[in-house]
């Protein structure tokens, strides 16, 4: 009896290893067969992530911390909430990716300062007190609307309104977010319906959406402008009528719009007006390292000063629910077996007058040349299939299928000269830029923030989409420069100096009124963009 007990011990014992054995030969058929499969967004952004428990907890960690980072399987509490950055006062089902995205990527090398962190503690507290439906804000709102002039209100705020694509209005929010920081403002945000759904709630226990019976929409009649403020300044500088209620314009334009706002005097009058009215697509935090009296608290926030957008975007823009479902779904797919990731930003601004090969040509030529793709071999010679059998994951971010589709063909048709294995994956194509379109711009800021989980970024120059990735990611992108007459220009790309976005519109004078011909001599930590030689970004003092 004891040796049939036994035997039966020792069958049992070998079906469980078969099964076992049988069950990962299904997964690794599956997770080769992903490298042939298209992967469409839209089909999954309507499904709860299988990764993911109805309470907000992981399921399977090893399994998509990545082979390149192995320290992720033992991340504290620290890494968890971004060395402090974020706060914990959240219910952990109500936003997935604030718990969950520290385990798809690095730890970044970049720490927010204890002063940043003690800023962003203390406008949590500053939001959920006066904040949207709180009886402050409302007292306030009653006031302006009965007052037109030369109020003074216990607290002020700023209201953000949408222009321009995703990626112009988040850089365009991280901007202003900083100027509530800078300034004791509250931020409050108009997201219409192209927006609904994007991101978590960043403050505790409030909300930072605008209120629908907001009294001062663009339908409730005309309010003052900053230029004409500036005008009547000029004109009356004994006696200062200030409005309650400003609207502030800046826009990529040639005809720079509001002057001086880089200049602590304008910033002066501004601070006396309780309600701001931002309407912007721009990146102005370079603007706001001009203006003299913010600089002491910006150095003391920012003691690394290409890092303003890595900390405040990985602050406010998390992933809803919505979002994060295709992100993980995909990052598990596709990008978590490989040994590296290499994200490749396409836009193209005039499809029409630009030929397609040209731009996959400057691709190849950048890509090839810097060793971040590698080589094909030429016909005949020989490559040991085992010779360096490493995967490289390449992530397509482009409005047109047919870049990823021909980058996919070539590398599965050719082998490499290095032997690797390169997986291509080009999550959606909508054809063209969808503006008020709310599931477009889910799709985009899906791969906006997958393009931030890579290792290695290319980027087409202006883009503000890739300006977004980098910045989240930590990340030097190599830029693709703007093509010359339709031909490939030598060098087709260049590395990038920093990770900032780039503010395409500074300011042509000084608050002097004199021209600014070299911007480097006045702010030693602000250079022209490699991408944009009108336009300027933010860099190390050291650099």
């Amino acid at each position: 009896m004891e040796w049939l007990e036994l035997s039966s011990k020792k069958i049992k014992a070998s079906l469980v290893i078969i099964a076992i054995g049988f069950s990962l030969l299904i997964l690794t058929f599956t997770s080769n067969f992903g490298h042939l499969k298209g992967f469409s967004i839209g089909e999954v952004l309507s499904e709860r992530s299988p990764n993911v428990t109805t309470n907000g907890s992981v399921l399977g960690t090893k399994n998509f911390t990545g082979s390149r980072d192995s320290s992720s399987l033992t991340r504290n509490h620290a890494d968890k909430f971004i060395d402090g950055l974020l706060t914990s006062g959240f219910d952990e089902g109500s936003c997935l990716s604030r718990f969950q995205s520290y385990l798809y990527s690095k730890a970044s090398p970049h720490k927010p300062s204890p002063y940043l962190i003690s800023k962003l503690r203390n406008y949590e507290v500053l939001h959920k007190k006066c904040g949207p439906h709180t009886r402050s804000y409302k007292r306030t709102m009653v006031m302006l609307k009965r007052f037109r002039t030369n109020v003074t209100a216990k607290f002020n705020y700023i209201v953000w309104t949408p222009a321009n694509g995703l990626g112009n209005r988040m850089v365009s929010m991280a901007a202003s977010f900083l100027y509530a920081l800078l300034t004791d403002r509250v931020l409050l945000v108009e997201f219409q319906n192209d927006m609904v759904g994007l991101f978590c709630e960043p403050f505790p226990n409030s909300s930072w959406i605008l209120p629908k019976d907001f009294p001062f929409t663009k339908n409730q009649g005309h309010f003052e402008t900053y230029q004409s403020m500036l005008k009547k300044d000029m004109q009356n500088h004994s006696k200062e009528i200030l409005p309650s209620v400003l609207h502030l314009n800046i826009q990529h334009s040639k005809d720079d719009p509001e002057r001086f706002f880089c200049c602590d005097h304008s910033q002066h009058l501004l601070q006396k007006v309780p309600l701001l009215i931002f309407v912007s697509d721009q990146y102005f935090v370079p603007c706001l390292f001009m203006v003299p009296s913010f600089s002491q608290e910006l150095n003391k926030m920012f003691p690394e000063k290409d890092t303003v957008f890595h900390h405040l975007g990985r602050y406010l823009f998390l992933p809803s629910n919505e979002v994060w479902g295709p992100i993980s779904r995909f990052y598990q797919a596709y990008l978590v077996n490989a040994d590296e990731r290499i994200g490749l930003q396409i836009r193209v601004f005039n499809p029409d007058l630009t030929p397609y090969q040209t731009i996959m040509n400057q691709v190849l030529n950048c890509t090839l040349n810097h060793k971040i793709l590698p080589d094909f071999t030429t016909e005949g010679s020989k490559v040991s299939p085992w010779k360096n059998q490493t995967l490289k994951s390449v992530l397509v971010a482009s409005l047109y299928p047919k870049y990823g589709e021909n980058l996919r063909n070539m590398y599965l048709t050719r082998p490499t000269v290095t032997g690797e294995i390169i997986g291509v994956y080009q999550p959606s194509h909508e054809g063209q830029q969808k503006f008020h379109d709310n599931m477009h711009n889910m799709k985009a800021w899906t791969e906006i923030y997958l393009l931030s989980l890579c290792d290695v970024l290319v980027t087409s120059s202006l883009s503000t989409f890739g300006y977004v990735a980098q910045s989240l990611g930590g990340l030097k992108p190599w830029v693709l420069y703007k093509l010359q007459d339709k031909n490939i220009p030598d060098p087709s790309c260049v590395r990038d100096f920093s990770m900032e976005p780039c503010f395409h519109v500074p300011p042509k004078i000084d608050c002097m009124q004199k021209p600014i011909e070299n911007i480097g001599t006045l702010f030693p930590y602000i250079r022209r963009c490699m991408d944009y030689g009108l336009g300027v970004k933010l860099v190390n003092d050291h650099q």
